[in-house]
């Protein structure tokens, strides 16, 4: 497990440092845009979860978030405590998970809200805003579902792989 945790440790000072640099680059300012029409960095605080569902339920949601964050972040270092060292694949989408959950974590902690600043749209449709810790938790889930279908983008296939039951 110990090789792996570096890579969410990474993905936390990625983040943090990203989110820094976002709010004092962003804050009271408009969107800086990147390609007209497409993409932009906007600073928005997501009191919600992914794509901010539950932004609007009043503030109990946060400690929701936090609890369950938390949960997951156990439950992860447990599944990579599990893992063969074959399981490359695994162990790097759970590592990037992690390191984008306790990213998130932190800010619910510190401001009871995420911050989100990456924007891409076009014309009048909006994907929701995202930071670094998303992105990571994104391409682990990715990474997972590659590998329960058995397409290994991270590490050397074995004589196992190719074995049906």
């Amino acid at each position: 497990m110990g090789k792996w945790v570096w890579i969410s440790g990474l993905v936390v000072v990625l983040d943090q440092i990203t989110k820094v640099i976002a709010v004092s680059a962003l804050l009271g300012r408009p969107p800086v845009v990147v390609i007209p029409e497409l993409f932009d960095f906007s600073l928005v605080y997501n009191s919600g979860a992914a794509f901010g569902f539950l932004s609007g339920a009043g503030g109990w949601q946060n400690m929701f978030f936090v609890v369950v964050a938390a949960v997951v972040s156990i439950v992860i270092v447990a599944m990579l405590r599990r893992l063969e060292p074959s399981e490359r694949q695994s162990a790097l989408a759970f590592a990037l998970i992690l390191g984008g959950a306790l990213g998130n974590l932190i800010d619910r902690i510190r401001f009871g809200y995420v911050i989100d600043f990456v924007h891409w749209f076009y014309r009048d449709w909006h994907w929701p805003h995202f930071n670094v810790a998303d992105s990571a938790i994104t391409v682990g889930v990715v990474l997972l579902l590659l590998d329960a279908f058995g397409l290994r983008v991270f590490g050397r296939r074995t004589s196992a792989d190719n074995k049906h039951p």
